[in-house]
């Protein structure tokens, strides 16, 4: 197996690709639970793992997998996506394992004794294996399917949280906090009377690691904050605040939504307690995500939702729960897409995260030189001088015009990028502003693609100028 492109070919419905295998295994061999291992065993060939080379193209390497980004635009323009914080892109090797799982295999899971559903439980818990080797996880036990990272939130704020909690106890979030991070404890506040405190920023648009140290108190009973920020990109010192908030007797949740698709992430490093991550985030599925927890908390907590699968014996009276992770697993599952995220998985792995990474800085570093030569932009967050290993996005404000004036003439050119709050209202009051406009990037994204939207942005911020 090389990293090598894939034959093209057009069909009446639009640009398709994939030919011949390239980064990764067959899908179907994926989902059947081949690629196990270690990162490098997941490449085959050893491709994960070796030192980026200082001008390797990832993009060239990487696009023929994913047939949406050969698409033509407006005016036959090329289609330029851009909006990866919001959701990826995916590969044809997770569109092929979702195929193949309903096309050879669809049954219900762990219930069933005929072959169909003895491969798809196999697919099914391969995956599992796929996400507790990604994160580092000690065991697959410790990692509970949920629908995305927002329920999985939800699931320790209804379960540990309603357990653990009393009124003056304390949670302890940031103001840069996606909203599926703050309003699970809202809510869980109005429950418990437990009380939310929250974390500023520096002037860098960095976390305040100060004022964190000054609000950790005896009564904080958990930390929960994003590794990296949807709008601000910065990268927050994750083991650093854990042993703070360990220090001061509290637990830690880490939201790695914005982390894992572009950086290695590994949960022992870390030392947090709980992570939540989205499939729909690092090339897999929508509708698909996960919650990792120390399995010793996930034991002492008690079910989120019940129901089938969820049990080990059920009377008229009560009921007794199954063991880890399927106690927290009430109902027939998303059985296709946590294969088509275990195929994601493997894609990545294949490519190996440490040159993913190093790949998007320099990407990262181009966004910025080109952006920073507008007059009148200004991008929220550290720059990559500040903070180098910063995500690869810009959210930015332009003088007297408005984000979603901006979008929209460039999505008329055929330039995909977000505008609006980005889920992340509270942070936008704080630089009181309503809307951003926000580029974000994966390893699939071209220098070419940057150029052609600075260039297209710089004129429509001209026209916007002159016609307002």
């Amino acid at each position: 197996m090389t990293l090598t492109p894939t034959a093209r070919s057009e069909e009446a419905s639009g640009p398709v690709c994939r030919d011949t295998e390239t980064l990764a295994e067959s899908a179907a061999a994926q989902a059947a639970g081949i690629a196990t291992g270690s990162p490098a065993d997941a490449a085959g060939s050893g491709v994960a793992g070796v030192p980026l080379a200082p001008q390797e193209d990832l993009a060239a390497l990487t696009r023929p997998d994913f047939p949406l980004l050969a698409q033509t635009a407006c005016l036959g323009q090329p289609l330029i996506y851009l909006d990866y914080a919001a959701t990826s892109q995916k590969p044809a090797q997770v569109l092929e394992a979702l195929q193949h799982y309903y096309g050879h295999d669809n049954a219900n899971v762990h219930r069933g004794a005929h072959q169909l559903s003895a491969r798809a439980t196999e697919q099914f818990e391969a995956a599992r294996d796929s996400v507790a080797r990604f994160i580092g996880a000690a065991s697959a036990r410790e990692i509970v399917y949920t629908r995305n990272a927002s329920e999985a939130i939800n699931l320790v704020a209804r379960t540990w949280g309603e357990a653990s909690l009393r009124p003056g106890d304390e949670v302890l979030l940031t103001v840069m906090e996606h909203h599926s991070n703050l309003v699970p404890w809202q809510l869980l506040s109005a429950r418990t009377g437990c009380v939310l405190r929250h974390v500023g920023l520096t002037e860098s648009g960095e976390l305040d690691l100060d004022d964190l140290r000054s609000k950790l108190n005896e009564r904080t009973r958990l930390v929960s904050l994003v590794q990296v920020s949807n709008t601000l990109g910065c990268l927050n010192p994750i083991a650093e605040i854990a042993a703070l908030a360990h220090d001061a007797g509290a637990l830690l949740l880490v939201d790695a939504c914005q982390s894992l698709p572009h950086l290695a992430v590994d949960v022992k490093q870390l030392g947090c307690d709980f992570l939540v991550g989205s499939s729909h985030k690092f090339c897999g599925p929508t509708g698909m995500g996960f919650l990792w927890g120390r399995e010793a908390l996930l034991e002492a907590m008690p079910p989120f939702l019940g129901g089938g699968e969820m049990i080990q014996d059920v009377y008229l009276e009560h009921s007794s729960w199954a063991d880890l992770p399927h106690k927290f697993e009430a109902g027939t599952p998303a059985i296709g897409e946590a294969i088509g995220m275990g195929a994601a998985i493997s894609y990545l792995e294949a490519i190996g995260m440490e040159r993913i990474h190093a790949y998007e800085q320099r990407l990262t570093r181009h966004l910025f030189t080109r952006l920073q030569a507008i007059d009148g932009l200004r991008i929220l967050g550290p720059t990559p001088e500040q903070q180098p290993h910063r995500a690869a996005l810009a959210a930015f404000h332009v003088d007297g015009l408005h984000a979603n004036d901006i979008a929209a003439l460039l999505d008329s050119a055929g330039i995909c990028i977000r505008s609006g709050h980005h889920c992340t209202q509270p942070l936008h009051r704080h630089y009181g502003l309503s809307a951003t406009a926000r580029a974000s990037l994966a390893f699939t994204s071209t220098f070419e693609e940057i150029d052609r939207f600075a260039e297209e942005l710089q004129s429509t911020i001209g026209f916007l100028r002159e016609h307002s």
